[in-house]
């Protein structure tokens, strides 16, 4: 879906396809930073 809205607004330059990109961008980023956290605390507790 990243990948799809990022696409939308090169070819079309549509702000709200932009806005969608840059949020999707940042519900991964979060879900990824509790992956390598919960990876950690794995490691940690052995």
């Amino acid at each position: 879906m990243r990948d799809f809205s990022w696409q939308v607004f090169t070819m079309t330059g549509n702000v709200d396809a932009y806005l969608l990109f840059k949020d999707l961008h940042a519900v991964g980023t979060d879900e990824e930073q509790e992956e390598d956290a919960a990876e950690l605390v794995a490691e940690w507790e052995g």
